[in-house]
């Protein structure tokens, strides 16, 4: 509802504290953040760095992310009697500023939810469709242009999870995202470093400069970064929600730019889209029960088919992969096997999928049994999907629990498109994997995941980059298979999909055990041997609820993650 201009509005200064200051356009006032002072602030930016995190552990709240400034304001928002839907979200919309290179608000946001007080388990898919126009001839160059944009779904999952979860006012969990946009932040190494590298495509266009170019040229590592008209447009999108982003200004400037850029996104497109409330997909391994996204976020209905193969293993005896060459050698199998099929996978409601079948255990028997004839593992000859994305966990004191996937689609800035201060992102870039119909979702490898004991949450989570499957098995096998702490997991040496740059390669990092290493390629397997801690294997983002109700989560050093208790 509109108000006068005698409204006002309070924001946190850069210093941390709190100035009232007048709104000319009349728009309502947003909740006060309570963000860090700025000693706290730059300390938490210095601590946005790959490499080896600090454990968290507590009896409480407690949530993950892959920046120290969302981590922080999730925690805050359950300190302030937020529950787990609720300080997820405020840290999703925290990186769509604190992370412009891996997401935005024209991206994607899809949420696995499970409720303590019914035992229901939820999941909405806020992810992209494609225009109802058709794109002939679609191929990579199209992501440089208007032709690569998708029509976003992220707020479209934001405010769907919040009507149906939330229990704070949409207004307070955006507060500190508004804050940092309008007031600033220190640009942390590998926001500066993605800056840099795409600082050609960002300086191209005006709307790109005045965000990234504050002084005429790529800014300084470290140096405070304003996003004034993105805080403009998130505090409408408080007010005004769907009004403004599919039904009013917002999908119009959008489809007026990307026409301009030769794209054929409408106002119509926009106002087609609707949230999807889906029943997530189901599994068990051993006595574990496993719920994922559903197709067409495929990522963890591919989860559990791994795991459902892996189940014919004895792998208490065998050990870990980074101990066992039989151990690596099925996880990498049985893992490109559901890469490369579930790549062919389309929207169920445009293309009939069996999922029962793809999900039964029969399935998964025969599957297995035909990996053991002995034929090396067969990467998908298509690159892989884009790296940028971002995964928040959270489980509140009360045992409810968020596992969120949120991405631009893309590389940073593909196009350089801007549109009312935010970057509209190329997630066309998944129609290169398949392409949907006129005006039908894409299929994703977006893998949130619950694991339950005795119905009971024992491990929530999720990861980004293109080797988020191999990630979560790894860790959740890890953990919850062979007894090794959290903390211990995320530094393991890790392997992943498939390489980027050999085609038939597999991802491995080059501290994996040599002679484990040696003994699977003797059987056929082709490794890219990498860095350690290669950011390519994603950022395992999950929280483990031990027996004794202690939650144990740790940053993986692969990016710049932090886990908090409140």
């Amino acid at each position: 509802m509109k108000t006068s201009g005698s409204r006002r509005r309070f924001i946190q200064t850069a210093a941390g504290g709190l100035a009232g200051v007048a709104l000319a356009s009349g728009r309502p006032s947003v909740a006060a953040a309570a963000l860090p002072d700025a000693t706290e602030r730059r300390r938490l930016i210095d601590l946005a760095h790959f490499g080896r995190k600090t454990p968290a552990e507590g009896a409480g709240g407690m949530a993950i992310t892959s920046h120290p400034l969302a981590t922080r304001e999730a925690v805050e928002v359950l300190r302030r009697g937020g529950n787990a839907c609720d300080a997820a979200l405020a840290a999703s919309i925290t990186q769509t500023v604190v992370e412009p290179h891996m997401t935005t608000i024209t991206g994607c946001l899809s949420q696995l939810y499970f409720d303590a007080a019914t035992g229901e388990t939820t999941y909405v898919n806020g992810n992209v469709n494609t225009p109802m126009a058709p794109l002939p001839a679609f191929g990579a160059h199209d992501l440089a242009t208007g032709r690569g944009v998708a029509v976003p779904g992220w707020w479209g999952g934001f405010e769907a999870a919040h009507d149906r979860h939330g229990a704070l006012p949409r207004k307070d969990l955006m507060a500190g995202a508004i804050a940092y946009a309008r007031d600033g932040f220190e640009t942390h190494p590998f926001l500066w470093g993605e800056i840099f590298i795409q600082s050609e495509k960002i300086g191209r266009t005006a709307a790109g400069r005045e965000i990234f170019f504050e002084d005429g040229a790529v800014p300084r590592p470290g140096a405070m970064l304003h996003q004034k008209r993105a805080a403009d447009t998130l505090e409408r999108l408080a007010d005004e929600g769907n009004d403004y982003f599919y039904r009013g200004d917002f999908a119009r400037r959008v489809c007026e730019v990307v026409q301009e850029a030769g794209g054929v996104l409408t106002p119509d497109d926009f106002a087609r889209w609707e949230p999807r409330w889906q029943e997530p997909a189901w599994g068990s391994y051993r006595r574990l029960k496993i719920a994922g996204s559903p197709p067409p976020d495929n990522g963890g209905t591919h989860l559990i088919e791994m795991l459902h193969m892996l189940e014919f293993l004895d792998l208490e005896r065998l050990g870990p992969p980074t101990e066992s060459a039989e151990s690596l050698l099925q996880m990498l199998r049985v893992s490109h096997l559901v890469y490369r099929e579930g790549g062919r996978q389309n929207d169920p409601e445009s293309h009939p999928l069996p999922l029962e079948t793809i999900l039964s255990k029969d399935y998964a028997r025969m599957r297995f049994d035909l990996l053991q004839m002995g034929h090396p593992v067969s990467s998908a000859s298509e690159p892989p999907p884009p790296v940028g994305s971002n995964h928040v966990t959270v489980v509140d004191a009360a045992g409810n629990v968020s596992t969120i996937l949120h991405s631009c689609m893309s590389y940073p800035w593909s196009n350089g498109l801007f549109a009312e201060g935010v970057s509209i992102c190329a997630a066309g870039a998944h129609f290169l994997r398949v392409m949907p119909r006129p005006g039908h979702r894409i299929s994703a490898y977006v893998a949130p995941n619950l694991i339950f004991e005795d119905d009971r949450p024992v491990m929530a989570s999720g990861s980004p980059s293109v080797s988020l499957l191999q990630n979560c098995l790894q860790n959740s096998l890890n953990v919850l298979e062979f007894g090794i702490p959290v903390g211990d997991s995320v530094n393991r040496p890790r392997f992943g999909g498939p390489s980027l740059t050999t085609p038939g390669a597999v991802l491995i990092e080059a501290d994996f055990p040599e002679a484990v290493r040696e003994a699977v390629a003797a059987r056929g397997i082709r490794f890219d041997v990498v860095n350690p801690w290669n950011w390519h294997h994603g950022s395992f983002e999950g929280i483990h609820i031990g027996p004794d109700g202690i939650r144990r989560a740790c940053g993986d050093p692969r990016r710049c993650s932090m886990a908090e208790a409140t």
